[in-house]
């Protein structure tokens, strides 16, 4: 049997020494697409209900509490963002594929499990420990490269993979792919390392959150934007599908105002000097 240590180094060998691809994991790849491709353009005929998922469980309390409680979101899914989650899935396939080439045991992809009544699907087991497959920004792939995760998990991906690893009783692991350079990283995370019991908390206290009829405090503050004196809302919520509803308050009342700089949509909840770039109204 075969341990992750050296998953990363035996997918580059592929590439260095040339490699001839098993007929039946190409086949097994091509279907994985091919249904993949169908699943996501259909899927967004009849939106699915929203449901506490292990996949959603690490988001804010007040994102779930909206999502859950029957908010309408602040607008439709932009094409660009359901494209990007489509070559996400893809991105993901073709690492499952690189690693049964490297030669190691991949089983159980898609797997429904549950977790203390969540359900979640695996992406796959490798060498019978469960992986889950990110593909990331420079940025994000640091985190998992030097396992700053663990101390900074904004979107909550260890509390999912301890839901996945705890199903299984099994050690967890995430292999991501920098999605600007093609480097990828091995982030392990053992159950020994507490996931399972934050995991359990984390659930107790979602249920309680998204089955009140109080709306739970922000989970972020603004912060300043430039040297301007403008205050602006910070990466998480910026993400969120229910920020205008929940910072309908800001500028006086008049909602969040949002300026499109050249590396993206900036949403003011306080503007003390107007910025010299192109207001969405």
């Amino acid at each position: 049997m075969k341990t992750l240590d050296t998953l990363i180094p035996d997918i580059y060998k592929l590439f260095e020494t040339g490699h001839e691809c098993s007929t039946e994991n190409l086949d097994k790849f091509a279907e994985t697409i091919r249904d993949t491709v169908a699943q996501r353009l259909s899927s967004y005929k009849e939106p699915r209900k929203p449901t506490l998922r292990m996949s959603n469980i690490g988001k804010a309390d007040c994102q779930l509490w909206f999502e859950l409680n029957g908010t309408k979101p602040d607008g439709d899914i932009p094409p660009t963002t359901k494209i990007k989650f489509l070559y996400g899935d893809i991105i993901e396939s073709l690492v499952l594929l690189l690693i049964k080439e490297a030669g190691y045991e991949v089983t159980d992809e898609q797997k429904e499990v549950y977790f203390r009544g969540i359900k979640g699907h695996l992406d796959a087991k490798v060498e019978g420990q469960v992986v889950d497959v990110k593909s990331a920004s420079k940025y994000a792939f640091e985190k998992f490269k030097d396992g700053t995760l663990k101390d900074n998990d904004s979107f909550g991906y260890i509390k999912q993979i301890g839901g996945y690893s705890a199903a299984e009783e099994v050690d967890g692991a995430f292999i991501a792919l920098n999605k600007e350079s093609g480097e990828l990283a091995l982030l392990e995370v053992p159950l020994t390392f507490g996931s399972q019991r934050a995991t359990e908390k984390r659930i107790e206290e979602i249920k309680k959150v998204v089955s009140s009829p109080k709306k739970p405090p922000r989970a972020y503050s603004p912060e300043p934007h430039n040297k301007s004196g403008n205050m602006k809302l910070p990466t998480n919520c910026s993400y969120c599908d229910f920020k205008q509803t929940c910072w309908a308050d800001s500028n006086n009342g008049k909602g969040l105002r949002t300026f499109v700089y050249s590396t993206g949509p900036v949403y003011l909840t306080s503007v003390q000097k107007e910025p010299d770039v192109f207001e969405v109204k």
